[in-house]
């Protein structure tokens, strides 16, 4: 039986079978969930401010969450400073400093250094994602600001900026096009293990903050921090972490989640936790950690970065400021320019934490020395760690040393829990959806062809997006004996445009077809371009959407292929048929987690897609693993030791 030449006659897409704009089906699903998330949070921030006992509950609450979702960061071990370079002005010094944040990682930093007596009260900086990193002018200008105002101030490279690059050829290089590209992938394989690329960053500033003390011109009681763009989100995750910071200014980041995320998009890979939606927090919960410590918040007008949102973020801030009494400490500093830690901004913030750290608000502002050429910054003779240290422990290596660890723990997860309690963790990891009801089911159109009936169906289960599919019924004088699910990730119409389609399976007596497209594939597939090629993602935001709200990507196919099931349950024709599943790319996985949960698959046929999660760590550099990725699962599995709890699945993977 040829369906193709029949099917593809006189049609532009014989698959198609919704008619609304349906390639942003997903993301407004997906932000329909975020908004219900936040409209909880803001439900239950409202009835916490009413009180000043119900704002500290609402902020223990916070902290707690925020602690979860954070994991447990790595242990302290020795920093083995190293000093590399100095350079001498009239009223102070800059030192290059390498320490090691972990055993043979290490980090590039510059502190400043004011003449005279100490102990000064000091400062920690955190860049945004320039890749000159502490070099960038407006950066050196403001720790030229500070120090001449008397504060010791330490400028760190983040990782994948400045002297730390992670992707790096043999001359020490940088082979991908900047840090924002490297953080996002990156966080795909940390993510898989229960890490985050902003716990990573938390745990270095942790590391920066314990060499900024530890030298004999440092106040250890007097410390701050503030940072800008990326650097604003580190300034929130830390200012929230550590209590040794007294005094914090974040610049051109605080805004409303929600907001940002609907108006612009998802950001990088180091500037969100996974599931944070789901916790309900919004970003003016991690600076509620912080109250009522001295809090400067830094914003442009003309940002972008939502102003509105940063409006919002404020407002719920100087709330629980007046409820602890604490109103002077808290101030938004707007100025009618755009992103980035300008000289009006920069001046403010010395004025901030003068006042609260000096007990004066007065501030030398001129003459600024001009900025330092990169190179005299560099801490290294050619400008990246890993040209210096040949044995650089990268971040891809300590992914890889992880994943080993958890080797044996996935192993003895397995063989001490019985399989109930495998799926039922299994099911928690991926958060798949209600299926209570069962699905309704609305059937478009009809196509009688030469040997086969095409029925186009739209199926639809509860608040999940629906399923365009097409169920094909081909005449046979021989009883129905299976049914065929097909997903394939480019979309049923890749499928029936393939001359192989249904010939190249086998023998078609007894065979029945289901095409489906599962959310964010086929007819629900985002247009190309957009999203940023930067992240290496053809559905990243709604990946990144998904991962916020607690569903990551591939859970949420599992629902819909449960749903294709349940759709099957219920139809007298197929009911009681054995289930086969040919899936590719990221729907493959989603199969098989699905055949784990479901005993009506008998078998799978996979294809253009991976065998084990380790591949996502292994080759970081690919593209579109945020579809993949599924946070913490290889604490407890990986795709071999699901195929192997049901022994009679037929799993067969086929050449890419």
């Amino acid at each position: 039986m040829a369906l193709t030449g029949t099917l593809m006659a006189g049609a532009q897409d014989p698959a198609g079978v919704l008619n609304w704009k349906s390639e942003t089906s997903l993301r407004t699903y997906l932000l329909q969930k975020m908004h219900q998330q936040y409209d909880t949070r803001r439900a239950l921030f409202e009835r916490a401010a009413l009180t000043t006992d119900g704002i500290g509950d609402y902020i223990r609450s916070c902290r707690e969450k925020y602690l979860g979702l954070l994991g447990t960061l790595p242990g302290k071990t020795p920093l083995n400073p190293v000093v590399t370079g100095k350079m001498e002005y009239d009223d102070y010094s800059i030192e290059n400093i390498i320490f090691e944040s972990r055993p043979g990682h290490h980090v590039t930093s510059n502190i400043y250094i004011p003449s005279g007596e100490g102990p000064f009260p000091a400062v920690l900086f955190f860049c945004g994602h320039e890749m000159t990193s502490k070099a960038t002018a407006s950066y050196q200008q403001t720790a030229i600001l500070f120090v001449r105002n008397g504060f010791v101030v330490l400028v760190v490279d983040p990782v994948s900026q400045g002297e730390r690059v992670q992707f790096t050829d043999t001359c020490g290089n940088r082979i991908l096009r900047g840090s924002t590209t490297e953080h996002t992938l990156l966080n795909a394989g940390a993510l898989l293990t229960g890490g985050s690329v902003a716990a990573w960053e938390l745990h270095d500033n942790v590391r920066s903050l314990d060499y900024l003390v530890s030298r004999q011109e440092v106040d250890s009681s007097r410390t701050g921090c503030l940072g800008n763009s990326g650097g604003g989100a580190q300034t929130l995750y830390f200012a929230a972490f550590d209590d040794r910071v007294k005094v914090a200014a974040p610049c051109s980041f605080i805004t409303s989640r929600e907001r940002e995320y609907e108006m612009n998009g998802t950001g990088d890979g180091c500037q969100q936790l996974p599931s944070e939606g789901k916790a309900q927090l919004e970003i003016a919960d991690y600076l509620m950690l912080f109250a009522p410590k001295p809090l400067l918040v830094l914003a442009g007008r003309y940002d972008f970065v939502d102003y509105q949102g940063t409006l919002d973020a404020s407002a719920e801030l100087e709330k629980v400021y007046e409820s602890m009494g604490e109103e002077d400490k808290f101030r938004l500093f707007s100025f009618d320019d755009g992103h980035g830690i300008s000289e009006p901004k920069r001046v403010e913030a010395v004025r901030w934490f003068k006042k609260w750290l000096g007990n004066d608000a007065r501030v030398i502002t001129a003459p600024v020395n001009e900025p330092s050429a990169p190179e005299q910054l560099w801490c290294t003779p050619a400008g990246q760690v890993t040209s210096l240290y040949k044995d650089e422990v990268t971040f891809q290596a300590v992914n890889a040393g992880i994943l080993n660890y958890l080797g044996e723990s996935r192993h003895e997860f397995i063989s001490r829990n019985d399989p109930e309690a495998v799926r039922s963790k299994l099911n928690t990891l991926l958060a798949t959806g209600d299926r209570s009801h069962d699905p309704e089911v609305e059937e478009v159109a009809t196509v009688q062809g030469p040997g086969y009936v095409m029925n186009k169906l739209i199926i639809r289960n509860g608040e999940q997006p629906p399923l365009p599919c097409l169920m094909v019924t081909p005449d046979s004088k021989y009883p129905a004996d299976t049914l065929v699910i097909v997903l394939d990730h480019r979309g049923k119409s890749s499928v029936l445009a393939d001359p192989k389609f249904i010939r190249g399976t086998g023998d078609d007596a007894g065979k029945i077809y289901l095409l489906a497209d599962l959310r964010g594939m086929g007819e629900t597939a985002e247009k190309p371009g957009v999203n940023d090629p930067k992240y290496y993602n053809s559905e990243y935001h709604n990946a990144v959407l998904s991962l916020h709200s607690g569903q990551p990507l591939p859970g949420q196919r599992v629902t819909d292929i449960l749903t294709l099931l349940d759709f099957a349950g219920t139809q007298h024709t197929i009911s009681k048929l054995p289930v086969k599943i040919i899936a590719s790319g990221p729907a493959a996985p989603a199969a098989l987690m699905a055949a784990v949960c479901d005993s009506r698959i008998t078998s799978l046929k996979l294809s253009a897609t991976i065998r084990s999660f380790a591949e996502i760590t292994g080759r970081p550099m690919e593209k579109d693993w945020y579809s993949y990725v599924v946070p913490g699962i290889m604490k407890y599995f990986d795709l071999p030791d699901l195929a192997s709890m049901r022994p009679g699945l037929k799993v067969e993977y086929v050449s890419n």
